[in-house]
């Protein structure tokens, strides 16, 4: 082989190289991109799984979220919450365009760790008639939607009317001048109180109820069948205390004002919460909850669970999301009482 020839051969190889290593980056490139895909934003997640995993709490909080039901088709849960998650799933659907229904899975667990599962990445969002408004409910890393439920709020529950008389007789020593608070702290003092753990209505007494002996329970029906400590007074959500009031606990009654309009000791709107990071899904939910509202459709869905007469277990047949099996268990027990002390 004379020089001639190496030369050539040599300039052909230099020509041939980059070619050659292209071709190997695209190969290497293109495994890389099957075996760690580009990240995907939380919404694409979705698309790409066909899942909607929501957490809910596994206490009961009518009319929001009632008990599960056995029923022919496996066992469903129901409430106005259930009805927002399949609206959100129902949009996510027609958002993703994809060849099947977006599903949405319920995870079921007490309320306190909706929050822990939520900062884990466990869930995509949670919905649980939660409020934002209220002080020390916004835990860091989350996110509160615009409000499905507005005008809410804590209240309280009784059984015995001399507890009413000790609270209205507050308020009529101050004169016409109205000071829930005081009267509210004034007129508990003494007085047994319990709240469920974690709820708004703990935050609210632990920071203005001193007074009160103080009963932290795992739900509001564990409060309701505790017979040690006899239990006063139950602080929690208007809308919940209004219904169960009115159609499962008939022996427990409003702690109303001097006019009978029912006593709220704060006001509170019920949000969505998600991860504080996912941006384009609050987006998306903001979005939604608007058209929903301006459509009329949260109005309707508020009056079917709120003002109207029905069958829970009706309903639940019909248009209930489902729970795994392994869940339910958990969901029939309402837990415990103990002091404030002791928790």
């Amino acid at each position: 082989m004379n020089l001639r020839t190496v030369k050539r051969l040599f300039a052909t190889l230099l020509l041939t190289m980059p070619s050659i290593f292209l071709q190997g980056c695209g190969l290497v490139y293109d495994a890389v991109d099957r075996i760690h895909p580009l990240t995907r934003d939380e919404l694409s997640s979705i698309c790409a799984r066909g899942r909607l995993h929501v957490g809910i709490a596994v206490e009961p909080f009518r009319p929001f979220v009632f008990h599960a039901v056995y029923t022919d088709a496996g066992i469903r849960v129901t409430g106005l919450d259930i009805e927002l998650i399949r609206e959100v799933a129902a949009a996510l659907t027609s958002h993703c365009h994809g060849p099947h229904p977006i599903v949405p899975t319920l995870h079921v667990t007490r309320f306190p760790d909706l929050f822990i599962k939520m900062n884990e990445g466990q869930l995509d969002l949670f919905v649980s008639s939660v409020s934002g408004t209220v002080p020390g409910t916004r835990p860091a890393g989350l996110w509160f939607s615009a409000p499905y439920f507005r005008d809410d709020g804590i209240a309280a529950i009784i059984q015995r009317p001399e507890v009413a008389q000790h609270v209205m007789a507050e308020f009529q020593t101050q004169g016409g001048h109205h000071d829930t608070l005081t009267a509210v702290q004034h007129g508990l003092n003494g007085l047994t109180v319990a709240v469920q753990k974690g709820r708004s209505a703990h935050l609210y007494a632990q920071a203005n109820l001193k007074g009160v002996h103080l009963v932290i329970c795992d739900s509001i029906p564990a409060a309701i069948e505790t017979a040690d400590p006899r239990i006063d007074v139950i602080l929690s959500e208007q809308s919940i205390l209004e219904y169960v009031t009115k159609r499962v606990w008939q022996h427990w009654h409003l702690l109303t004002r001097t006019d009978g309009i029912p006593l709220m000791l704060t006001h509170a709107d019920f949000s969505i919460v998600t991860s504080d990071e996912h941006r384009r899904l609050q987006w998306f939910l903001n979005n939604l909850l608007f058209h929903l509202e301006e459509s009329g459709r949260l109005t309707q869905m508020r009056t079917r669970w709120i003002d109207e007469e029905y069958a829970p277990t009706r309903r639940a047949t019909t248009e209930g999301l489902p729970l795994e099996v392994t869940q339910v268990p958990d969901h029939y027990d309402q837990g415990q009482c103990r002091l404030a002390e002791d928790s």
